[in-house]
């Protein structure tokens, strides 16, 4: 599956192609079926994800932004008490690739945070949606969470960023 990835990652890198009828379309595309993504989740354009129950909303990165930044190798999370707010960040990803900021897609306390990720950041990798969750929040505002994306909206959304 790896080297899948790496192919169609070349391919498009090369702008190889096919030929014949098939020359409008790429003989390779980087396919979404890598990432996993959970109905019943909420999702921003910037690539977060909340699980609201009762008055918590647990925050993570996807899946689809965890295999863009590849292995996870330090994290920087807020402390519990501090306040955060929707679009914000709260923290950043740092990894063998890039730094990446992490923004809350909800404003509130920060009422827990995942202390397992300090001694092991590669959750976010291997756990993303279960062991590899940030920070737990009550939120303020918790219509702010209407404006975020579902599942299918988040796919296309990942589709499309892939494609350019």
């Amino acid at each position: 599956m790896a080297l899948r990835l790496w192919a169609s990652s070349a391919a498009n890198a090369l702008k190889i192609s096919g030929t014949g009828a098939r020359a409008a379309a790429p003989a390779y595309t980087i396919s979404r079926y890598f990432a996993t993504v959970l109905d019943g989740l909420k999702y921003t354009s910037t690539h977060e994800w909340v699980k609201h129950e009762g008055d918590v909303a647990t925050v993570g990165i996807t899946d689809h932004a965890q295999g863009h930044l590849g292995e996870v190798v330090f994290m920087e999370l807020p402390d519990t008490g501090a306040k955060v707010s929707a679009g914000e960040s709260f923290g950043n990803v740092e990894s063998v690739k890039a730094t990446s900021d992490v923004n809350s897609p909800v404003s509130g306390e920060v009422i827990e945070v995942n202390t397992k990720l300090t001694e092991t950041p590669g959750l976010i990798n291997s756990s993303p949606y279960e062991e590899g969750w940030m920070i737990k929040v009550k939120p303020s505002s918790p219509t702010e969470l209407d404006g975020l994306l579902d599942a299918a909206k988040y796919t296309k959304h990942c589709e499309e960023e892939d494609a350019h």
